[in-house]
């Protein structure tokens, strides 16, 4: 089990206790959540704003929101947008601290020509193939760049040409000079700036040489006061560079990373150039699907902030990698759904019951609860006529053992309404399918009770044909069929053909007609929707957020 947020063992609070112990940073807790604005957020970005806004919250600090916008040739508006709509979304305000790397180049400029004129930082002309190259491996050593021990006046000379736009891209980069030796190769003079005539969303077209995220990021932590820089386990073998950049500068009361680990989700792709792969490649319809792993697609599906946050309360944090089942997150939006969602009648796949010794033009109304779970969530009016609408699953001419829906004889409840029974099959002259029944209702039964006390097994969900409207409802599943989607030569060999089925004709209460989008409702029955943004007064649109339990399993099994 991982170690849970704020309980006991938690690392990373141990640090900071320690911290606030020994008066490290004057009693000041301060974190960032930094994302690189190249593509939109998912899952795993989740856990790490609920981590760094958290940890802040839980000790009295503060959690800025940055843009480490180093990359002009990735990055969008586009996504600055969309990752300050997901950090609200999910309940977290940064203040007036939104900040951005590039607010920064002058200064990460100016501490670039003190590396340079300390000896710690040189211009190098390898290509970036040649650099690999001479990296060296785990077990061997790098070899120096023949422009290594370039002159302070030549490295300084150079680089402001490289400033100034003398140069084109890839001619040549400035490295940290450190240890081409080292058995970390991430301290093998890593690149501190790279030459790029690329517009920048924020500076135009003033700069020409852009930092990497390496050399901007400890920086902008250490300029914005950053008590604690906490990322994921990917970037551990970074933290000796971060570090040495802090110290090679003398920046006082340096910022400390602390590494946790990321999250993994069983049937779950979060790799951004794989995801953006699956939309030009048109197995998905956009960034925002349903069945994306992106905090606009859980959005979109019906997933509810609390539920997320609770998810990553629950799988906690831990110091190693592990993989966290699908349905534990499944699991957390049952729960939260269930609470809040207010419950309708919606038949998604109709078959025609007319009740013959209903009195013809006869109307009524029945009052349905609309939430066991929360009895002040009261009761709706649900309109009743002669013809209702059931689930054609809810038939079987010749049921089976253990089937205790409706059958030729047989008497069922409809929900809130009145005892049913099946007198008559009608068939499609043509097909032979079922077409229509012909039923009876007893009206002693009015609201689900007889005056005899008689009791009957089955009870159904319907709507009156007179009231009900049509609707469209999407069936989303997971995308992928295999715990691990990255296995194989081609991940989208993985994709399951059944993730989205659609449904044309299906019919729902009255009531849900002026549902706004992201309106949630349980379905009886059937699991938990949403209303999607794609629906109209004239057409509504409906998405399955999750089923009512967990059948994945059972699939899985099969």
């Amino acid at each position: 089990m991982p170690e849970q947020e704020g309980g006991p063992g938690h690392f990373i609070q141990d640090v900071i206790d320690q911290d606030m112990k020994l008066g490290t940073y004057g009693g000041r807790v301060h974190t960032r959540f930094p994302p690189e604005p190249n593509g939109y957020l998912h899952i795993g970005h989740a856990k790490a704003i609920c981590v760094d806004f958290g940890t802040a919250a839980a000790n009295g600090g503060l959690c800025n929101l940055r843009f480490d916008d180093t990359n002009p040739r990735k990055e969008e508006v586009e996504y600055v947008d969309s990752i300050k709509e997901d950090v609200r979304w999910l309940g977290f305000d940064w203040g007036d601290r939104l900040f951005y790397a590039s607010d920064y180049f002058g200064q990460l400029y100016e501490y670039a020509l003190q590396l340079i004129r300390q000896g710690n930082a040189y211009v190098c002309d390898l290509s970036q193939e040649e650099i690999r190259a001479y990296r060296g491996t785990l077990t061997e050593p790098g070899r120096e760049s023949p422009y290594r021990n370039r002159s302070v006046a030549e490295n300084l000379d150079l680089f402001q040409r490289m400033r100034v736009g003398e140069f084109p891209d890839g001619a040549r980069v400035l490295r940290a000079k450190i240890d081409m030796a080292s058995p970390n190769i991430t301290m093998r003079d890593p690149v501190l700036y790279r030459i790029q005539h690329s517009t920048h969303h924020r500076t135009g077209d003033k700069w020409c040489i852009y930092p990497m995220y390496d050399y901007a990021h400890p920086l902008s932590d250490a300029i914005e006061g950053i008590t604690h820089s906490i990322c994921t386990l990917e970037f551990e073998n970074n933290r000796a560079f971060y570090d040495w950049v802090l110290a090679a500068l003398a920046i006082p009361q340096p910022p400390k990373q602390l590494e946790f680990a990321r999250l993994y989700l069983t049937h779950t792709m979060t790799s951004k150039r794989k995801l953006k792969q699956l939309i030009d490649q048109g197995h998905v319809s956009g960034w925002d699907d349903p069945r994306m792993p992106t905090l606009v697609g859980m959005r979109r599906r019906g997933h509810t902030p609390e539920a997320i946050r609770e998810f990553c309360d629950q799988i906690g944090m831990a110091k190693t990698n592990s993989v966290v089942s699908f349905a534990q997150l499944e699991y957390c939006i049952r729960e939260d759904l269930n609470r809040r969602c207010p419950r309708v009648m919606a038949v998604l796949r109709p078959l025609r019951a007319a009740i013959v010794n209903y009195p013809e033009g006869q109307e009524e109304e029945f009052a349905v609860e609309n939430n066991p779970e929360d009895p002040g969530a009261g009761s709706r009016p649900v309109p009743f006529s002669r013809t209702v609408y059931i689930e054609r699953e809810d038939f079987m001419e010749e049921p089976p053992k253990g089937f205790f829906r409706l059958a030729p004889g047989r008497e069922v409840r409809l929900k809130g309404a009145y005892y049913i029974t099946c007198q008559e099959v009608i068939r499609d002259p043509e097909t032979g399918a079922v077409a229509e029944l012909r039923c009876t209702y007893d009206p002693a039964s009015r609201g689900g009770e007889t005056p005899d006390g008689r009791k009957v097994r089955g009870t159904l969900h319907w709507v009156s044909a007179a009231h009900a409207r049509p609707a469209e409802v999407r069936l989303y599943d997971q995308l992928f069929l295999t715990e691990d989607p990255s296995q194989g030569d081609d991940f989208t060999a993985n994709l399951n053909p059944a993730s989205l089925e659609v449904l044309t004709g299906c019919l729902v209460e009255p009531g849900l007609a002026g549902a706004s989008a992201g309106s949630r409702f349980q379905f009886l029955r059937h699991g938990y929707f949403c209303v999607d943004p794609d629906s109209t007064p004239e057409r509504l649109v409906f998405n399955r957020t999750v089923s009512l339990r967990d059948t994945w399993a059972k699939v899985r099994d099969r």
